[in-house]
C-alpha cells in the first residue's frame, strides 16, 4: 500500500477516526491491527517474518534482564545479544543476500575449477525488511545497555515494530524514542492533526510533484543500454536530476511519515535537515537519512571503536560503516562501490581539513559568505550526484560508462532541444525548475534550525490558506499519477 495509491487515502483518514473514537485504553491494539494490515497488503505471507523478528528481540530482551546480577550473567547476556543479531541477520541474509552471496561463492569455486552451486531457490524481497529488522535490534542492544526498560507486553512492543507510518522505509526509530510513546494513550488535538496534514500535504508535493516527473526522465536515459553515446550535458542533467528525485522521493517519503505519525500523535525522527546545504560530504552524510546514519554509528562505529582508536583505525572504521552502508542497501557491487566512494571521499576530507584551514586563513576565505555557501552546496550535490551513479546503475560498467558519457561535454545540446527527447518537454521543464525554487525556498527558510509550519502559522489567515491551496493545486494539476503511470513506489521501499 503505497502513501500515494487510492488505497492509502482510504486507509488512512478511516484508521485516524476510528482511532480517536474508540476507548483510550485499546487504542494501540488498533493501530497494531492497522499496522499488520497495511503490511500484509503487499505480501500477507511475509507478516510472518516481521512476528518472527518481533518475538525474537523482545524474548531477547527479557532474557537479558533475567540475566542482571546472576552469576556468569554478563556473558550471558552477550550471546543473547549475539544470538538475536545472527538470527535476524540471518533472516535478512536468506532474504535479501542469498543470491548475492551465492554468486561471488560461485565465482571463487569457478577460479578454483569447482563446480558451481545450483539452487532454484527463489523468493520476493519483503518490503521494508532492512528497516523492520534493524529498529528491532536496535531494541535488543538498547536493552542490553540499559538504555531503555525491558517491555513485557509483546504486543506493544510489536506495534513499536511494525507502527506502519514509517515500517517500510523508516525513519528507524530507537526503542527509548517510540517505545514510551506507544505506552501513553493520544487524545485528539486539532492543531497537532492541522500541522501533520500540512506536513503531508508537503510531502505529497515533493513525491508526485518532483521526484516522479524526474524519474520520467532519469528512467528513460537509464533504460537505454548506450548511456554512453547521449553526450555530456545529457548525462550531467541526468546525474544531478537523479540526486534530487533520491531526495525527494525519500524526504517526501520521510515527511508523509512524520505528518501521518503527528496525526496520530506520534513524533518520529527528522530524516532530513537540508542536507545540500552542508559544507562537505562528511556533514552531508549527518543530514541525509539522519536515522540510518545513527544507527551505524551507535550499533557500529562506537562498538568498533569510534574516534577513541589511532587515526588510521579510526578511518578503517569509517570506511567499514559506509561499506556496511552499501551493502544495507542493496545486494550488488554497485551498492558496496557506493559506500566504498563515499567513504573513501569522507575520509580524503577528513585528511585535508588541516590543509583548507590553512588555505582559508591564508586567502581569508569568510565561509559564511553567500558565494561560499553556493560553492560549497554546488560542490556537495555535484559529488553525491557523482556517487549516486553507482546506487542508480545497474552494473559497475554501466556506471563507468554512465561517466565516460559525462565526459563527451558538447555545451550546445543545451540549446538544441536535445534534453526534450527523453521524456519531458519543455512544459515540464518549466514545472520543475518552478518546483526546485520552492524546494530550495523552503529549505532556506529553515536555516535557523525553526520548523517552516511554525513560520506559516503566524501568517495572515488569507496567506496560510493561499499557501495550502496552492500545494493542493500543485499537487493536483502538476503530480505525475493517473493514466498512463502506475503509482510510483518510492526509491527505499526496496530496502
Amino acid at each position: 500500500m503505497l502513501f500515494n495509491s487510492l488505497h492509502f487515502l482510504l486507509f488512512f483518514p478511516l484508521v485516524v477516526g476510528i482511532y480517536f473514537v474508540i476507548p483510550r485504553k485499546i487504542r494501540w491494539c488498533w493501530l497494531l491491527a492497522a499496522s499488520y494490515y497495511y503490511y500484509m497488503s503487499w505480501n500477507a505471507k511475509y507478516a510472518l517474518l516481521l512476528a518472527a523478528s518481533t518475538l525474537i528481540t523482545w524474548l531477547s530482551g527479557l532474557l537479558i534482564v533475567r540475566c542482571d546480577g546472576r552469576p556468569g550473567g554478563e556473558k550471558r547476556k552477550k550471546w543473547l545479544v549475539a544470538v538475536s543479531f545472527v538470527s535476524n541477520l540471518a533472516l535478512l541474509f536468506v532474504f535479501k543476500y542469498f543470491h548475492f552471496g551465492l554468486s561471488i561463492l560461485n565465482r571463487v569455486l569457478h577460479v578454483l575449477h569447482i563446480s558451481p552451486v545450483q539452487t532454484t531457490f527463489s523468493v520476493l524481497l519483503p518490503v521494508g525488511i532492512s528497516f523492520y529488522i534493524l529498529q528491532a535490534l536496535s531494541y535488543t542492544m538498547d536493552v542490553y545497555r540499559g538504555a531503555v526498560k525491558v517491555e513485557k507486553n509483546l504486543f506493544k512492543y510489536a506495534l513499536f515494530v511494525s507502527f506502519f507510518p514509517q515500517l517500510v522505509a523508516g525513519p528507524i526509530e530507537r526503542s527509548r524514542d517510540l517505545l514510551p510513546q506507544i505506552l501513553v494513550p493520544h487524545d485528539f488535538d486539532f492543531d497537532r492533526v492541522r500541522r501533520g496534514l500540512w506536513l503531508m500535504l508537503w510531502g505529497y508535493f515533493q513525491k508526485l510533484v518532483i521526484a516522479d516527473r524526474l524519474a520520467i526522465f532519469v528512467n528513460t536515459v537509464y533504460g537505454d543500454p548506450a548511456v554512453y553515446l547521449h553526450g555530456g550535458v545529457v548525462n550531467l542533467t541526468t546525474m544531478i536530476f537523479f540526486a534530487f528525485q533520491t531526495y525527494a522521493d525519500f524526504a517526501g517519503y520521510s515527511n508523509l511519515a512524520l505528518g501521518a505519525a503527528e496525526v496520530l500523535g506520534f513524533r518520529l525522527t527528522t530524516n532530513f535537515v537540508r542536507p545540500f546545504f552542508s559544507v562537505n560530504i562528511t556533514e552531508f552524510w549527518t543530514r541525509w537519512h539522519v536515522s540510518l546514519s545513527r544507527w551505524f554509528v551507535n550499533y557500529l562505529y562506537i562498538p568498533l571503536g569510534g574516534n577513541r582508536v589511532s587515526p588510521l583505525r579510526k578511518y578503517i572504521n569509517v570506511m567499514i560503516v559506509f561499506l556496511a552502508s552499501g551493502l544495507w542497501h542493496g545486494a550488488a557491487w554497485t551498492f558496496l562501490a557506493w559506500g566504498g566512494l563515499n567513504g573513501l571521499i569522507s575520509i580524503i576530507e577528513r585528511l585535508l581539513t588541516p590543509l583548507w584551514r590553512k588555505f582559508r586563513a591564508v586567502l581569508k576565505f569568510d565561509d559564511r559568505s553567500a558565494l561560499m555557501k553556493c560553492v560549497q552546496s554546488a560542490y556537495v550535490i555535484f559529488m553525491f550526484g557523482l556517487v549516486q551513479v553507482f546506487f542508480r546503475s545497474e552494473s559497475i560498467a554501466q556506471a563507468v560508462d554512465f561517466i565516460k558519457g559525462m565526459c563527451r561535454l558538447n555545451p550546445y545540446d543545451l540549446f538544441n532541444g536535445k534534453l526534450f527527447g527523453f521524456g519531458l518537454d519543455l512544459a515540464n521543464f518549466i514545472i520543475l525548475a518552478a518546483a526546485f525554487v520552492v524546494l530550495f525556498a523552503v529549505a532556506w527558510n529553515q536555516r535557523d534550525g525553526s520548523s517552516l509550519r511554525t513560520k506559516i502559522e503566524r501568517q495572515p489567515l488569507l496567506l496560510r490558506w493561499g499557501l495550502i491551496i496552492a500545494d493542493i493545486a500543485a499537487v493536483v494539476f502538476f503530480g505525475v499519477y493517473g493514466p498512463g503511470f502506475d503509482a510510483s513506489q518510492f526509491i527505499y521501499f526496496q530496502f
